[in-house]
């Protein structure tokens, strides 16, 4: 990112804090809840100000490529992320041909800014996440991928959840300050998804994945522990594949 906003570099920092193996439970919940204020509020600042001037905020893409370990999983926590925060997105699944590995390549679509907060959400939940993950145990005798794999979507469905509540906290409070954001953000998200389905007219909705490991309660848990930075407009959406 070019040009760095000051809040959001404020809100990197407290990210990196709570990302600590070293801070406490209490510690980082509390680095968590100040950088979730702070992103809310510019979360509302910019979809303000590009009302009144919207070359400040245009609508573009960014690229995610997701490689290494649990590349399903991770993708399925971006998925959670964009849709939380109204973006759209598609995705890919290609071949590094340098490692003969598969990866997912996924391509999402939204305001700068709000771009801009998905890439620090993503980049701090997924280590969390796979932190996390790292240290919770199956029970025994149950295959420790399988265990993994439910824990993370556990985890991601937690992070959809608290995201979406705290978008609707964030807009009851711009309403009662006369803000009146929730139109706007509307208008925005609406915006998002006639740029989008211009760029992929033939889109498809991905089929529904099937886990059979028992970590879903314990990864949701940890998704309530988990930061989630910011408040946006909640979507009930699916990811979408080429």
């Amino acid at each position: 990112m070019t040009n760095e906003n000051p809040k959001l570099a404020t809100i990197k920092a407290l990210l990196a804090k709570a990302e600590d193996p070293a801070a406490s439970p209490e510690e980082a919940e509390a680095y968590f809840g100040r950088a979730a204020d702070l992103m809310a509020k510019y979360g509302i600042d910019q979809a303000m100000l590009a009302e009144a001037r919207p070359e400040t905020d245009k609508i573009t893409s960014r690229s995610f490529d997701i490689k290494g370990k649990y590349v399903p999983d991770r993708a399925a926590l971006l998925f959670s992320i964009t849709h939380a925060l109204g973006a759209q997105n598609v995705y890919w699944t290609l071949t590094d041909y340098e490692s003969g590995k598969r990866y997912r390549k996924v391509k999402v679509y939204a305001h700068e800014s709000t771009l801009d907060r998905i890439e620090l959400l993503f980049s701090s939940l997924q280590l969390q996440a796979l932190n996390g993950m790292a240290k919770a145990r199956p029970m025994y005798g149950e295959s420790v991928t399988a265990y993994r794999k439910s824990w993370m979507a556990g985890f991601a469905s937690s992070v959809r959840r608290r995201l979406d509540e705290a978008e609707e906290t964030a807009v009851q409070e711009s309403t009662q300050q006369g803000v009146g954001a929730e139109l706007v953000l509307v208008k925005r998200e609406a915006a998002v998804q006639v740029f989008f389905k211009q760029a992929h007219p033939k889109v498809k909705t991905a089929p529904r994945r099937r886990l059979t490991g028992n970590g879903w309660r314990d990864g949701r848990a940890a998704g309530e522990r988990a930061d989630i930075g910011g408040r946006q407009i909640g979507r009930t959406r699916k990811a979408l594949a080429v």
